[in-house]
């Protein structure tokens, strides 16, 4: 992936770590060196991240395009990433706030 995409969002689907079902959630995103993060606003009550928690393959479907990605939670005190992230979104939305999950994008899975 080496796209920069002027896209809002991109939908998520996290497997039910109760259910084992398929959840999808529409959430706002930001791209840095060819992957992909979101902020959960809710911190670690996002039922989604506790399904990245509990099974870190997804699905991201985004530009017309689909892909296997593994997520995992930046932590905010040894990370980098992490104020970079939150300033991209910061230029982006006007809004920067929350726990940051890196997605690395494994392999498309085919338009969708």
């Amino acid at each position: 992936m080496n796209n920069d995409f002027d896209e809002q969002s991109l939908y998520l689907t996290t497997i039910g770590r109760k259910t084992g079902l398929p959840r999808e959630i529409e959430i706002w995103f930001v791209e840095l060196n060819n992957r992909l993060y979101v902020l959960a606003e809710h911190g670690y009550k996002a039922q989604w991240l506790q399904n990245v928690i509990a099974n870190s393959s997804v699905t991201i479907r985004l530009a017309g395009g689909s892909w296997t990605a593994t997520g995992r939670v930046l932590d905010a005190q040894t990370d980098e990433l992490y104020l970079e992230v939150r300033d991209r979104a910061r230029t982006k939305y006007g809004w920067g706030d929350g726990l940051a999950v890196e997605f690395r994008l494994v392999k498309a899975s085919g338009k969708g």
